[in-house]
């Protein structure tokens, strides 16, 4: 498999949906800070683990990684700087149709995690496909400084405003959506400074 083929997009709806995430450290509290932000059922599985974890409410066990710890999972994501355990993982998902990742390892991953941001709903993603993800962070570190919070009121005003078009029966392939983004954009900076102490 190349890891480096062009990849397709996608954003996973993983609530309430069976994650295991194989490692206990840093680099693996930080994969769970951003699972955690969607509400998945979480298990962790590590020999050590990190002291945070324990604030999460993920499932915890703390041993190391057995043959078909992975059945059952829907996503599969490993934090564990060990090859041997991380081939053993990707094998088994790959023979049980199980999408995994692989912490800074293209080579074990059916898909990579891109570098995101989120201002409420809105999620914006940067990738390499694995080929660069200091690019990918840098990109979204530069967007992080342009993309205020205003973005997440204009996404909610805009939401209304396309459940009124499909109330109303319209399609909203056909709409100019432009100057309806410019106004929900105008609309929340106001909104934002009126607050502002």
């Amino acid at each position: 498999m190349n890891p480096y083929a062009a990849q397709f997009p996608v954003n996973l709806n993983i609530e309430g949906k069976p994650v295991l995430l194989v490692g206990g450290g840093r680099i693996a509290y930080r994969k769970a800070e951003q699972l955690l932000v969607c509400n998945p059922l979480l298990t962790v599985i590590s020999p050590e683990i990190d002291e945070r974890f324990h604030a999460t409410g993920a499932t915890l066990i703390q041993r190391e990684y057995a043959a078909l710890d992975v059945m059952g999972f829907s996503l599969v994501i490993t934090a564990t700087a060990n090859n041997v355990v991380d081939q053993q993982i990707f094998d088994e998902c790959e023979s049980l149709g199980i999408w995994v990742n692989s912490a800074d390892d293209p080579d074990r991953c059916t898909f990579t995690l891109p570098a995101s941001m989120r201002r409420g709903r809105l999620l914006i993603t940067s990738s390499t496909a694995g080929a660069s993800p200091a690019m990918s962070s840098w990109v979204r570190s530069t967007l992080e400084n342009t993309i205020g919070p205003e973005f997440a009121e204009a996404v909610e005003i805009l939401a209304a405003k396309r459940a009124a078009f499909h109330a109303e029966g319209v399609s909203t392939e056909d709409v100019n959506w432009a100057p309806l983004i410019a106004a929900a954009l105008e609309q929340s900076r106001s909104a934002t400074q009126a607050v502002a102490p």
